[in-house]
């Protein structure tokens, strides 16, 4: 049986700690959806939010791309990008963005990824109190 190769594990995770956060940040939708596989799953409070519907969770790159097109025009400018660094496993990656940081404040974030074959298959975002007040106060449709 062979033997995972763990630095090219590695690898694809910094990648994609990288370059989702500049892709996000920037709106650069064609380099955001190339991160992610085609049956990718994001489970989010802001899916819901954004989509006005029950389920939080988006399904493959046509609803990610629906999704990511209404954030562009709707981020809050109070959702900032600063993170310190990630943990992995080497298959999963998570990161926060934390409430304080040394310019401020920012919506507070827990991002879990589960990376296969160099792409996003499951992403998962876990909200903290301040991000969850920017949708109580419906900041995202301002």
């Amino acid at each position: 049986m062979a033997t995972p190769n763990t630095a090219n594990f590695s690898s694809q995770v910094e990648r994609i700690y990288r370059d989702w956060d500049t892709a996000l940040s920037n709106n650069d939708m064609p380099s955001l959806l190339a991160l992610y596989a085609p049956d990718a799953e994001l489970e989010s409070p802001l899916v819901s939010h954004l989509l006005n519907r029950d389920d939080g969770v988006c399904r493959g790159k046509a609803e990610l791309q629906h999704l990511f097109s209404i954030l562009a025009t709707r981020k809050p400018k109070v959702r900032q990008f600063y993170m310190t660094g990630y943990f992995t496993d080497g298959r999963k990656v998570m990161w926060e963005y934390p409430h304080r940081t040394p310019d401020g404040e920012q919506m507070d974030f827990v991002e879990v990824m589960e990376i296969e074959d160099g792409l996003i298959q499951k992403h998962r975002v876990y909200w903290g109190w301040f991000g969850v007040n920017v949708l109580r106060k419906d900041q995202y449709r301002q």
